[in-house]
């Protein structure tokens, strides 16, 4: 041994004072390594609707179901699973909902231990004690751990729930039961990117994720637009403002961050006051704080163009970018009413422009001026933002290899044939997985200077060509809200959406991260899935998973379906496709769940336990250096510590 392993085993030491402690905990770990391999879900788009997320989560894709059939089997029939199942996922609801007798207090609570039991029969006691709620924790354990139908234990048992109804808690401890049950059928959660825009409650779901154990984050584009939003980068603030403004969504805006609009608001029925701005009607206005629609359309075309000004200031900062091709304001001609976009000339479907200069198309206006600073600084400012991003930079990444998965939103760019295309990240070239990386060091970057040369690359990231996050050619907002001909705004997907139906594909990509091209998978979103039309989720023989299945109410008419979760046991890799669904009303009114198909993609002909997966390979290096530790004990390199020290 040389001088850096023994002071090593010195530090180790300090926690495994002994032979006995250190045996002990090898016995431990070698234990730990035989257990079935936990359950992961992947789920991907969630695009801030939290009414929908939540459901699938408490509801863990149909797994909480199944877990009441396997400890109920035929005892229970189908109206009492599903309601059992509905005070698993909404305790407080369905505990307000009646007065309930002592009997069905005692029953619902025996009931629930079972499913208990179910929900923790792969966990170390060690592992469940530490998810237990503080108030209840030693009576939980006790419950789960006890064997009712011992003569022995059978009054202790019983004598624990009588006393629970007694003293008044009954309905607490249910909750707390439920809560437990739900968080531990999950082990690990996997966002594979996308939670802001669309619906309402970005702000919402990523609390929800904060409250539970084993969540990591992959980033998606409407993600870091945000994540550069929040760190003040003014093109990001502007293509933030007119996702919320284009899908009537200020609930994230105005009640989830605290983002002050009316400043824009008042801006806009300033200058657009006689401008009916018909291209600019919100896609929804459900959600629309603001209820006059006109208001709303004269905000979201006052924040697009501000917008296009940005974005040409940003694209002149960074000729690397190579997006000449989207600054189009100076290609306007005003006499002749057209755009210039490709060499081809277009009609106009607006010209009421009282902002911009046509000698200086890209310059912000006084009035815009003062409202681009009121936003920065109200961005800035937003506690609640600020500790999301956090969230997201600390759990989160460009991409991540998951026990035997390799995780990334977008895709990794490509050539037609087969090949990575190089893309400049800070002026230098970068492929394949080395472009990941770098992107992700800019992300970083980005959090901690908050310069503005390195929060514009998040912008980059959102709409770039050889962005990872965005895979096209461009993001043709101007084209599709200006021009009437639907080819003018045809954007152009990266060679990888053709390419990923090859196996070879996938064999190159897994290689490239150092995955084993043999059993690992690719599993991405951002494209939704056309089930309607046909489409599939896994290519290339269950090689490539595309997660999104149109979680978003938005994407619900073109998808067919209300997204995929996508579920890996001991047992099997498996999508569960969900059916549109509306939880607030079917399940309360008619006692029934979500609806949610299952895609077997591979089953295991012997079931994986932890030593097979990432962290069953920590723990082999934990045993490794504890074994060292051992036998310096034993030959006596390092010496038992005495009391006194």
């Amino acid at each position: 041994m040389n001088t850096r392993e023994i002071k090593y085993l010195e530090l180790l030491s300090k926690n495994f004072p002994n032979v006995p402690a250190t045996a002990a905990e090898i016995v431990r770990l070698q234990a730990v390594l035989e257990l079935p391999k936990t359950t992961e879900h992947f789920m991907s788009d969630i695009h801030g609707e939290y009414t929908y997320f939540t459901h699938i989560l408490k509801n863990a894709s149909g797994a909480i179901h199944a877990k009441i059939d396997d400890s109920f089997g035929d005892l229970l029939g189908e109206e009492e699973k599903n309601a059992l199942a509905l005070l698993i996922y909404y305790p407080e609801r369905e505990l307000a909902n009646t007065d309930h007798t002592d009997s069905w207090y005692r029953v619902t609570i025996h009931r629930l231990i079972s499913v208990c039991r179910q929900a923790t029969d792969k966990y170390t006691q060690s592992k469940v004690r530490g998810r237990l709620p503080q108030e209840f924790a030693y009576v939980i354990e006790e419950l789960i751990n006890s064997n009712e139908h011992d003569v022995n234990k059978r009054r202790y048992f019983e004598s624990i729930i009588n006393n629970v109804i007694a003293t008044g808690v009954a309905d607490q401890f249910i909750i707390a039961l439920a809560n437990l049950i739900s968080r531990l059928t999950v082990d690990r959660l996997h966002i594979v990117g996308d939670i802001f825009d669309r619906g309402p409650a970005a702000h919402l779901v990523i609390e929800e994720l904060i409250q539970r154990h084993g969540v990591d984050f992959v980033w998606g584009n409407h993600d870091v637009l945000w994540m550069g939003a929040a760190m003040g980068n003014p093109a990001c603030i502007a293509n933030t403002l007119r996702n919320s403004l284009k899908y009537g969504n200020f609930d994230t805006l105005e009640d989830g961050y605290g983002i002050n609009v009316r400043p824009l608001a008042l801006f806009a029925m300033e200058q657009y006051a006689d401008d009916p701005c018909e291209a600019f009607q919100p896609t929804q206005v459900t959600d629309c704080v603001m209820e006059d629609s006109d208001i709303t359309a004269r905000t979201l075309k006052a924040i697009t163009v501000i917008q296009f000004k940005l974005e040409g200031q940003l694209i002149r900062r960074h000729p690397e970018y190579s997006m000449n091709d989207r600054m189009l304001l100076h290609k306007v001609d005003f006499e002749q009413g057209t755009v210039e976009v490709k060499n081809r000339k277009y009609p106009m479907r607006d010209l009421h422009f009282p902002t911009l200069d046509p000698q200086d198309p890209y310059r912000l206006s006084p009035g815009e001026e003062q409202v681009v600073s009121q936003l920065v600084l109200s961005f800035r400012r937003s506690t609640k933002l600020q500790r999301h991003i956090r969230v997201l930079m600390e759990k989160g990444a460009m991409y991540r290899i998951c026990n035997g998965n390799l995780l990334y939103h977008g895709c990794v760019p490509m050539e037609r044939d087969g090949s990575f295309r190089e893309v400049m990240v800070n002026c230098a070239p970068y492929s394949g997985r080395d472009l990941m990386d770098a992107c992700d060091r800019m992300v970083r970057t980005a959090m901690y200077d908050r310069k503005e040369e390195n929060t514009d690359f998040l912008w980059y990231l959102w709409c770039g060509p050889g962005s990872p996050l965005n895979g096209k050619d461009k993001i043709a907002t101007f084209e599709r809200t200006f021009i009437k001909d639907p080819k003018a705004g045809k954007e152009t997907k990266n060679p990888y959406y053709d390419l990923w139906h090859s196996q070879e594909t996938a064999r190159i990509i897994l290689e490239e991260f150092g995955v084993d091209a043999k059993t690992g998978h690719i599993i991405n979103g951002h494209v939704p899935v056309k089930k309607s039309k046909g489409e599939e989720p896994v290519k290339a023989g269950g090689k490539f998973i595309n997660i999104d299945g149109g979680l978003a109410k938005a994407y619900q008419p073109v998808t067919g379906i209300c997204g995929y979760t996508l579920v890996f046991t001991s047992h099997e890799l498996y999508l569960a496709e969900h059916q549109p669904f509306d939880p607030d009303t079917a399940a309360r009114e008619n006692n029934v769940d979500m609806i949610s198909r299952t895609i077997m993609i591979e089953q295991y002909p012997e079931r994986l336990s932890v030593r097979d997966t990432d962290g069953g390979k920590e723990v082999e290096s934990r045993i490794e250096d504890l074994q060292q530790l051992l036998a310096a004990y034993r030959r006596g390199v390092i010496r038992t510590p005495s009391r006194m020290e």
